[in-house]
């Protein structure tokens, strides 16, 4: 078996996913041979790394990523570049005859997606997106338990997103801060949830109205804190000592190297002051979707709450199924698990019409993001992975509709008005997804129901019946 031959393009702290996974367990399946930044300090730091594997792994800078690909003559290209520049990279990749791996998301607006979505179709290249919450053991049961209708046909859709002071505080330190470069949580970091939503439904979206705010990370919210003499950044703040949200870069040894050696080559600063008046993100947003499968979503995200996970219940023909999560605090960088699955806080119920709910034994999993970046990486870069019923590989068609749920709700958010996602891209073409039950499924009565819910709840069911009935 002949090893693929891969460069990556940005290599910040998304990034190391892929090159320790090339490194090690990988390894046999695919072959880093360059990088490329516009950080030199970072791109001598990704090669000291891959030295102590006892890899050679050639750096360039960022300007010289055609000769990278001309030299290297790499199969794959891995984008993890900071979000608004996924497009050029993606482009070119394919442009040059090479597929493109890139992370989540796509990218940040229309324009550049419609730029995507039309090199794939000239070239002909694969344009692969790691959604790796796909691949989390406890969604794909999820999605298991929707294809096999044990709530029916899906009608409609609740779901909220808890980020809390620690990861949600720690978007608005970073480059995520500003929408020019991560087209705001609605797509950086909702494409996650919006993918899954497409994935767990097997449909895409049609319309979008949002409304949103920022309303905690603000100068006043510092002001009412006390925090009166604070920094733009962490590092010499005179308020470090009394402030919770305060990160020191020199703790932690990955985000020391990272970013706190290497701001003298580019000036960028990992630990901006989450407070700062020119952050220009929402931190508190609500959506209401509709999908092409008749389906209604109400969503909200949250960057300042006290736990981290998600609530996303599907209201189905035949019952409700009912899944909390609750994730592992983490800061990017920082050396501890990503998004770790947390058992006691993680249910599944499922609540069938005129029948007493039940609890799901949840399929167990460990590591990063609920065990999905184990099981992405296999996917994506092992060619002897076995086949997927539950169809979780995703390409451009996925990653756009995933976007454009975000980038619309930003829209609306601005004009104040619905807004159709055929507006925003044209011929997309629809992703591939898994079949669900059909909406003209038969849906049976339920006989007996004084034994299964009993005599009493019984008794008020039938009075409800009859009153509706003599109302008629």
């Amino acid at each position: 078996m002949s090893r693929k031959r891969y460069v990556q393009v940005g290599v910040g702290g998304r990034s190391e996913m892929y090159t320790q996974a090339l490194a090690t367990d990988h390894r046999e399946h695919g072959e880093l041979l360059a990088v490329c930044d516009t950080n030199p300090g970072r791109v001598a730091l990704c090669v000291r790394k891959m030295e102590q594997h006892g890899l050679k792994v050639r750096g360039y800078a960022a300007d010289d990523f055609d000769q990278m690909i001309r030299e290297a003559r790499p199969d794959t290209v891995i984008v993890t570049t900071k979000d608004c520049h996924h497009d050029e990279y993606i482009c070119r990749a394919m442009e040059l005859g090479c597929d493109a791996l890139t992370e989540k998301p796509l990218t940040t607006d229309e324009r550049k997606c419609q730029r995507i979505v039309d090199t794939q179709r000239r070239t002909g290249r694969t344009c692969t997106v790691t959604f790796n919450y796909r691949y989390s053991p406890v969604r794909t049961q999820v999605k298991d338990l929707l294809m096999s209708g044990v709530i029916g046909e899906v009608l409609s859709v609740d779901f909220h997103w808890l980020l809390d002071t620690g990861h949600g505080a720690d978007y608005f330190r970073r480059w995520h801060r500003n929408t020019a470069n991560s087209g705001s949580l609605l797509v950086h970091k909702a494409t996650h949830h919006f993918d899954g939503i497409n994935w767990f439904l097997s449909a895409v979206p049609e319309t979008v109205f949002a409304v949103g705010k920022r309303d905690y990370y603000t100068p006043r919210t510092a002001e009412r804190y006390g925090l009166r003499r604070r920094g733009e950044r962490c590092t010499g703040c005179p308020e470090a000592a009394r402030c919770n949200f305060f990160l020191d870069l020199r703790a932690h040894k990955g985000l020391r190297e990272m970013y706190a050696d290497c701001e003298e080559h580019d000036g960028y600063f990992r630990d901006r002051c989450v407070f700062s008046a020119e952050i220009d993100i929402y931190d508190t947003m609500h959506v209401i979707a509709t999908y092409d499968t008749g389906v209604q979503m109400s969503y909200s995200l949250h960057a300042y709450m006290p736990w981290e996970g998600y609530m996303v219940a599907f209201n189905g023909s035949k019952g409700r199924l009912e899944h909390t999560c609750r994730e592992s605090v983490y800061i990017n960088g920082d050396g501890s698990v990503p998004g770790e699955l947390l058992p006691e806080g993680t249910t599944i119920t499922v609540h069938p019409h005129w029948r007493s709910p039940y609890s799901v034994e949840i399929w167990k999993a460990e590591g990063g993001h609920g065990g999905g970046d184990e099981r992405l990486l296999d996917a994506v870069l092992n060619p002897d992975a076995p086949p997927d019923k539950y169809l979780r590989a995703a390409d451009q068609r996925a990653g756009a509709y995933s976007i454009l749920t975000g980038i619309a709700a930003r829209k609306s958010i601005e004009s104040g008005q619905p807004v159709r996602i055929g507006d925003l891209v044209r011929d997309i073409g629809r992703p591939e997804f898994p079949p669900m039950p059909s909406p003209d499924a038969p849906l049976p009565m339920v006989t007996g129901v004084a034994k299964l819910m009993g005599p009493e709840r019984a008794r008020q069911l039938r009075e409800q019946q009859k009153a509706a009935s003599t109302a008629r």
